[in-house]
């Protein structure tokens, strides 16, 4: 079994463009996200995409859209592609929890699996979860090429998951995932390899 996924992260949102953790919260897509998913969809129409998968939440469902238009398909979706619940920290930023918990920010800041937000969702369950999905969108579409649209923290966890690189690195290896730039791996069997990493759809690195 051999596919190729292409890893994409959902447009700038209200709340990303103010450095807010959305998680599991609904939060639409600004204009700029907007055009970032309409830049993705004209990259997936010069590049070969046999399907189309998505996390159920909105921005990421409305990212591929312009996508599924161009390629004629129907997107797939999977709930255990949903962004980590990050418990307090849902429409905050880091720099407001430091104010108010310096201590418990600064040991997310050196390991953010050993010590997540508090009420958040534990980071290697999540990684867990988005591994598994990606390897049954895998096996289900051997000698094709995937578009996966998900988020910025499950996809650096699960990438660091399929990758075998220690979890609480995913921050410093994986400072961001840019906004509707795609990512490539190509799974074989157990095998998986990164071809490729935040390559920039045009207006898609926002």
């Amino acid at each position: 079994m051999t596919a190729t996924l292409l890893l994409a992260r959902h447009g700038q949102t209200v709340w990303h463009a103010e450095n807010r953790y959305a998680g599991t919260s609904d939060v639409p897509l600004t204009e700029t996200g907007h055009a970032q998913a309409r830049a993705l969809g004209r990259w997936a129409a010069a590049h070969p995409v046999d399907a189309v998968w998505t996390s159920p939440l909105s921005r990421a469902v409305v990212t591929a859209e312009p996508a599924c238009r161009a390629l004629g398909l129907t997107p797939g979706r999977e709930p255990d592609l949903r962004e980590c619940d990050f418990g307090v920290m849902e429409g905050r930023t880091l720099a407001q929890f430091a104010q108010t918990d310096p201590d418990a920010a600064a040991a997310f800041r050196a390991d953010p699996v050993a010590h997540p937000f508090p009420g958040a969702e534990d980071p290697a369950a999540a990684a867990g979860r988005g591994a598994a999905a990606l390897r049954r969108i895998a096996a289900a579409h051997d000698g094709e090429r995937v578009l996966v649209v998900a988020h910025n923290t499950l996809l650096r966890l699960v990438l660091c998951r399929l990758l075998s690189i220690p979890l609480g690195e995913y921050r410093r290896v994986f400072p961001r995932l840019w906004n509707a730039a795609v990512t490539e791996l190509r799974v074989d069997g157990d095998a998986v390899g990164l071809i490729s990493l935040n390559v920039p759809c045009d207006g898609g690195t926002a």
